[in-house]
This record gives structure tokens, sequence and C-alpha cells, in this order.
């Protein structure tokens, strides 16, 4: 769960899972180890850091970001070495170990279960990490110091708790729906601040604390996204990933997968709504072999787009035009179909076929040389579907795509320089050229984004008719990467292309 938190709702860096599963794994080196001390360390300071992860749950992280990824890092190493301590200190006799390590290895499957299959299917949004939180502070016992040297008779720890409970709810609300209004940031902050404190206060009394975590949690932004969550057709889970169709004060919608956003349709006018915007728009690269297709094809061009996000590219079909969908997640041919939340479909390609399923198996089906223009934009978040870019994935192409046909495949990405992949990967017979769209400001009032396409054709010839058609927007050849290894269905690896910088 947290795994799934940091790489959807905080920051989708690649290779990011590697690390709360190293530190799940390091927290029972150090729950089991001979020597005490620092499991005793981590059992008291567990607590705290539980509190602080809590306040941040469901914080927006559009800011500190990797403030949040630490402090998720933290907490789910301390509290694991914590409880795993625990569980070191009621092992059994070692003539019991085997059935101890047997119902420890069945706890771990059935979590994994529950988060990989169950939580999909019953929540909208990644609510199990919160339940881990809370659940964690139900069973973490270490008490405040605070609270230990203020009361003693249990009387008054019990008007104590009541009190607490009851002051942590009311101003958990208060600060959640001060979040929703134009308050100065300090007023929530203050109350959140409040909870805080409270929380802190009832650590000791596992119910008690408890229940303040889950205060501080909704103080922080939970009530807001809990009521979001129970707005009709805002936000959708699969097993693929967290879409949230979102509003802007204009009016535009946005389809965000975790923290990428996938596409904007302008609402108000026939025009605004069919205008293509983000990565699509007129001069970018698909922009512009879209654009170029009657010159190239004629009247009755087919395109094959691999991955349908909110359904944009649909704006740019033409009458007598063959189009169809690749589309692995149904969920997304639901939201894009859904005129409620969408209308680049219903006004653009009412009735467009949609493949659902493998993009890449769907293809390798379908008769040779079906396609004259094929368009691969199916990456979820900013993870990549490897297989997709691989040597044999080109030959799947090649066979789908006509002669002189054109391939386009979207390669923005903030974490991975994708270009050595491509280059490396269309060495045999393929001639490539790269078109960087670059934005300004008014581009960017108009929900215009950079991106970064790369066209690929059998003949070169066509590349340059592309580029004829509009010739005052510039493509480049692509840059190989000297010694980069080329992808294949047996080889792949990120960490050469993972960019160290903004300028990489």
């Amino acid at each position: 769960s947290t795994s799934l938190h940091l790489t959807t709702d905080i920051v989708a860096m690649p290779l990011l899972w590697v690390l709360p599963l190293g530190l799940y794994l390091l927290s029972f080196s150090v729950a089991f180890a001979e020597n005490r001390t620092l499991a005793i360390l981590i059992v008291k300071i567990a607590p705290y850091l539980l509190v602080f992860a809590a306040a941040c749950a469901f914080a927006n992280t559009a800011k500190f970001t990797f403030l949040y990824a630490a402090l998720g890092l933290l907490m789910l190493f301390s509290v694991s070495a914590a409880l795993h301590a625990e569980m070191f200190a009621r092992r059994p006799n070692p003539s019991h170990l085997t059935r101890f390590y047997l119902a420890m290895s069945i706890g771990g499957v059935v979590g994994g279960i529950f988060c990989a299959l169950v939580a999909p299917l019953i929540f909208n949004w990644a609510y199990e990490y919160p339940i881990l939180i809370a659940v964690s502070a139900l069973l973490l016992s270490q008490r405040s110091l605070i609270a230990d040297s203020i009361l003693s008779d249990n009387s008054i720890k019990l008007r104590r708790s009541l009190s607490i409970i009851v002051i942590a709810l009311i101003v958990s609300q208060i600060a959640s729906g001060m979040l929703w209004t134009k308050a100065p940031n300090f007023v929530p902050l203050i109350a959140i601040f409040m909870v805080f404190m409270l929380t802190l206060l009832a650590m000791g009394q596992k119910l008690v604390f408890a229940l303040c975590v889950v205060m501080l949690m909704l103080a922080g932004g939970g009530w807001k996204r809990i009521a979001l969550s129970f707005q009709p057709d805002v936000m959708t889970r699969s097993f693929f990933g967290i879409y949230t169709v979102g509003t802007n004060a204009k009016g535009d919608r946005s389809l965000i997968h975790g923290t990428t956003l996938h596409g904007i349709q302008m609402r108000g006018s026939d025009k605004r709504e069919r205008t293509p915007t983000t990565y699509y728009a007129r001069y970018s690269g698909v922009g512009l072999a879209l654009s170029a297709a009657p010159t190239l094809f004629g009247s009755k061009a087919r395109i094959a787009a691999v991955g349908l996000g909110a359904g944009t590219l649909a704006c740019y079909a033409q009458a007598g035009q063959s189009w169809r969908f690749y589309e692995i997640d149904p969920e997304i041919v639901k939201i894009a179909s859904d005129p409620k939340r969408f209308t680049s479909l219903s006004k653009c390609l009412p009735s467009v076929p949609m493949i659902v399923g493998d993009a890449r198996l769907m293809l390798a089906r379908e008769p040779a040389a079906s396609a004259d223009i094929i368009i691969v934009d199916a990456f979820s978040s900013d993870s990549v579907p490897m297989h997709l870019l691989t040597r044999e994935a080109f030959e799947t192409y090649g066979h789908h795509l006509a002669p002189g046909g054109v391939l386009m495949i979207h390669i923005s990405n903030r974490y991975l320089a994708l270009e050595p992949v491509l280059a490396a990967a269309a060495t045999n017979g393929w001639h490539a050229k790269v078109r960087e769209f670059r934005t300004n400001e008014v581009d960017r009032d108009n929900n215009l984004t950079d991106s970064d396409w790369v066209s690929f054709a059998r003949q070169p010839e066509t590349l340059t008719k592309l580029e004829a058609v509009n010739p005052a927007y510039r493509w480049r050849p692509v840059k190989p990467r000297e010694g980069f290894t080329a992808w294949t269905d047996d080889y792949g690896s990120i960490l050469p292309i993972i960019k160290m910088s903004k300028q990489d």
C-alpha cells in the first residue's frame, strides 16, 4: 500500500517501488537482530513518525513531493520494524517456530491479496494506505511521556480520552472545511496542529490514539478526498491505476492518472471541445502527422491509435478515414466514451472501433499492412510499457504498417530519456526523426503542453514528404547513444536512461 501511495499519488518515479520493498525487508533484520538496541530505539520513535505521516496522508502533494515520499518511507520502515520487533518478543518456543514463520508468511500473503486484488475492486482511491496507518496506530504500544506525566487516575484518563476524541473530531472537521475555502493558509494549519497535539497526548491508549490518528488524516484533507470519492464520475480505479476527472475554473475537463496528466478537453463551444490540447497540439509531432494524412495517404487513410486517454486524438479524424483505438484498460474506454465526462469521442468519432487488450498482441493478430499511421501513446502515468518499445515490438509495427506508412511514438517523460531506446530499437530498416514541441505562455493558457514525438518509416522519402507538408515546423534526426543496448523481449533496463537533471 505504501508503494502504491508513493508511485500513484506522490511521484511516479521509475524503480521507486524498490525502496519500500528494500526497507520492509530491512525491518526484519533490525527487528530480529540479536542486539536489541536499534529495535528498541525504533519502537520508541515509530509512533511519532506515524503521526507525522498521518498528517500528510491526504495532503496536496504538488509541493514538497520528495519530503512526503521520504516521510512515507521512514514511516514504513519504522512501523514495520516496531511491529516485527513485537512479533519477535512474542515468538514461541523453538519447537513451534515453523508454525510461527508460516503464520507470518500467510499474513503477508493476505495483505498482498487485499492490496492487489480486493482494494481495486472496493475502493476508487488508494484508501488502503490510510487504513494501514490507522491499523498501525491501533497496534503500536509506545506510551506518551507527556500524558503519563500529567495523568495517573483511571477516571481522569477516561474523561480525557473522550474529550480528546470529541475535540479532535470537531477541530478536524473545522480544518477540513477551511481547506475548501479561501481562508488564509495558516488558519487550517493551526487547526491541524491542534489535532496533531491531541494525537500526541492520546499516545499510549491504543484505541484513542488510533481514533485521533484518523481524525488527523481527515483534518489534513481526508474529508475533501472522501467527498470527491462520492461525487459521481470523478474518481475511478482499476487494476491499472487511479483516474481522476477534474474540472478547472474555466470548466475545462482533465484526465489525470496518478500524478500524470493524460488529457484536457476544453468545454463550452463545439469548436473548443473539438480542439486538440496537451501533448496532441496541432503543431506537435502527432498533430503534424495526422494533419498530413490526406496528403500522404489520401482521403481514406487508416489510422491505429494505441492508447485512448481522454480520446483527444479523435478530434483529428476526417471524413473517409478509418480509425481504430487499442486500449488495455476497460475503465479508460468507459471514461472517454462517457459524454458526461469527455465528448471528444462522441462528437468526433462516435462509433469508432475499440479493441480492448494488449495492443501488441492485438496488432499481431490483424492482417498485414492494415494501417497507414500507427500512433503509440500507451504510457500509464510515467511508467513505461517496455514490451511496446522492444525490437520485437517494432517487428509487429512493421507487420501492421502499410508500405510507406508512418509510426508515431510519444516519448515525453519526466524521468526517462527514451530517445536512445527508440534509436537502438529502430535500426533494422527503420528511419526516424524527432519533433520537439515547446510551448509559450499563450500555448499554456490554451492547455497545450511540451511534447516529444518520434516518427518512423521504412522508406526515408515518407519522412521527407511529412516534413514537406508543414515545412515551417522542424524535425531532427534521432540521437543514438554510444554503447546503449537495445531493448528486446529478453532484455531491458531503464537504469541507463534515468534523467539525472531537467536538462537530460
